[in-house]
């Protein structure tokens, strides 16, 4: 596509960005090439053998881009935008922190949190007569935020503090995701102060970490036991090299990380779930006879018990094909390659498009409707390779793609267990793309409670 046009186009493409690049790709095909911000050239694919190419077959010739690299300067350098050697020293550190085998622990502390959101919601509910009218997206940033401090830093956390850290890393995502889709509004920026006002908010963000980092190490309550989450964790975590642990500044950007990736992706998820199950409320319908089915009609599953559960997980997998969290994943090539004949010079940069490769016509029967039976075992025809990357795939894939899981699944089954949601609007709700694919401002949906609960 010619550089003129999507110079034209770039205000456009930064304002609905989804729009515009599904209509480029059903006009030019599968892969186009644009510039992006009307500046930079880049290659955009729904191909996924192109993608498989890059994430996971050829992918020591790739790495994150600066478009990644950029969030250095807000949230530091933690799995989500280290690279390399570092990258790699420090995955291995932290990956045993979400085997299953711990998430078993950290699956109390999730349930607790759902069922304190749900206990609100229902005395909400009868204080409003039985009809309540929420904004689900609110809700569940509300919810998974808390469920992620706590799973964090323990439950320490005041109400206050888990908002503060909530609104700093919207604020900074969103003006983060600007700078890159209009590169030419950055001098303007710079002059009016707003990368300054940024930076102040990272500090704080910074600052407030570090508080919970430094009151877990200097000041061990005498004689309690060790608290058993993710901050611990790190704390105790030892290079197997040098035998050290982690620094102080290692610490904070693993932890701000942890914030923003552990809230983000599972707050958009559900809201998306439960969006979904409101128009659609014989799959909500099938998801509390599976569980009632299952023995656990009186009593919230544990870990153990979560993947009998195989209809609210094709629920969960739908809902993330048809609104995945990371929609677009960005790599640059650190050297000549080539795919399928074609040459892909050193410096190409690449826009991995998973919105576009979830919805793609080619790979997915009727691939905007919500079948969760899609995922059932033995469905044909067979989900094609890298065609389903709500995680992201290869090496770099999302270390905490289990917790989300479980966190998703035990607050899906709580709020149906009590509550019946139904749409406000008609029409579909709009997404708004920032780092993570958030719903276009509140998505309302309409809340009573469960006849027979």
């Amino acid at each position: 596509m010619p550089r003129w046009r999507t110079l034209l186009g770039s205000l456009a493409m930064a304002r609905r960005p989804i729009q515009n690049l599904d209509r480029a790709l059903a006009t030019h095909g599968d892969t186009v090439g644009l510039h992006l911000g009307g500046v930079r050239p880049c290659i955009v694919t729904r191909d996924p053998a192109l993608a498989q190419h890059i994430l996971q077959k050829n992918h020591r010739r790739y790495l994150k881009s600066d478009l990644t690299h950029g969030l250095i300067r807000y949230l530091g350098r933690g799995l989500l935008t280290n690279e390399g050697a570092d990258w790699l020293r420090q995955r291995r550190l932290i990956q045993p922190g979400f085997h299953k085998q711990r998430l078993t622990a950290l699956t109390q502390l999730m349930q607790a949190a759902a069922e304190q959101w749900s206990q609100s919601l229902r005395a909400r509910l009868a204080a409003a007569g039985g009809q309540l009218r929420l904004d689900i997206h609110a809700e569940m940033t509300q919810v998974a935020f808390d469920i992620i401090a706590r799973a964090t830093f323990g439950t320490s956390m005041t109400d206050a503090e888990r908002n503060r850290l909530s609104a700093i890393l919207t604020q900074i995502q969103a003006f983060y995701v600007r700078t890159v889709r209009q590169p030419y509004l950055q001098p303007w920026f710079s002059a009016v102060g707003t990368f300054q006002r940024h930076d102040a908010l990272s500090r704080e963000l910074r600052e407030l970490v570090r508080g919970y980092i430094r009151q877990r190490q200097t000041a061990p309550a005498a004689g309690a036991p060790v608290p058993d989450d993710l901050l611990q964790m790190l704390l105790d975590a030892r290079y197997e090299d040098s035998g050290e642990p982690m620094t102080e500044d290692q610490l904070l950007d693993e932890a701000n990380i942890l914030l923003l990736a552990g809230h983000e992706t599972s707050a958009n998820a559900l809201s998306w779930l439960f969006y979904l199950l409101a128009r659609h409320p014989d799959a909500a319908a099938q998801v509390r006879q599976e569980r009632s089915t299952a023995g656990l009609a009186h009593r919230a599953p544990a870990f153990a018990e979560l993947p009998q559960l195989l209809y609210a997980q094709q629920v969960i997998q739908e809902t993330m094909r048809l609104y995945p969290p990371a929609w677009i994943l960005d790599r640059v090539a650190l050297e000549d390659d080539e795919f399928r004949g074609l040459p892909i010079p050193k410096g190409t940069l690449f826009s991995i498009y998973i919105h576009g490769i979830h919805r793609h016509p080619a790979l997915w029967p009727e691939p905007d409707a919500f079948r969760p039976e899609r995922f059932a075992a033995g469905q044909q025809p067979p989900i094609p390779a890298y065609a389903y990357l709500p995680f992201g795939g290869g090496p770099r894939m999302c270390v905490g793609n289990h917790f989300a899981l479980t966190e998703i699944q035990l607050v899906l089954l709580e709020a149906l267990h009590h509550v019946e949601f139904r749409p406000v609007a008609a029409t579909p709700a709009e997404t708004d793309p920032l780092v993570t694919l958030r719903p276009k401002g509140p998505l309302w949906l309409d809340v009573s409670g469960v006849v027979g609960n």
